[in-house]
């Protein structure tokens, strides 16, 4: 089921990156994986270009929100869909990511990969 949609992948844990990876390949996506929110802007800077953006929160370096503000302050990346892909459900987290305008907020453990995936086609398909 080939789809040529591209995603970008930013988690610090290499196992979930790992399993996102492979499950997004496995439905069509061109995917690109960084292990960090540094790695992660980089890649969007060298033309990665993905059609939407699973975003962790908790990660060395720069944390997914400091990511999402700077994604939201570029011009060329401002409407790229953001999903907050993460295992942080404070609320403040939660309210500080939607008022930054991410399209959902995924609590890892609440969701599977294979649902995480039905998420994104969804919001690609909207």
């Amino acid at each position: 089921m080939e789809n040529n949609r591209k995603i970008l992948i930013v988690e610090d844990d290499i196992f979930i990156r790992d399993i996102y990876k492979v499950r997004f390949e496995q439905e069509g996506f061109e995917v690109t994986v960084a292990e960090n929110g540094i790695v992660g802007l980089e890649k969007m800077q060298q033309g990665a270009n993905p059609e939407i953006i699973l975003l962790d929160i908790i990660m060395p370096g720069m944390n997914g929100i400091e990511v999402l503000k700077k994604i939201k302050a570029n011009d060329e990346w401002k409407d790229i869909p953001v999903i907050m892909l993460t295992n942080i459900s404070e609320k403040e987290k939660v309210t500080e990511s939607m008022e930054l305008g991410i399209k959902e907020y995924l609590i890892k453990s609440h969701f599977t990969p294979s649902e995480v995936v039905q998420k994104v086609n969804a919001l690609l398909n909207m």
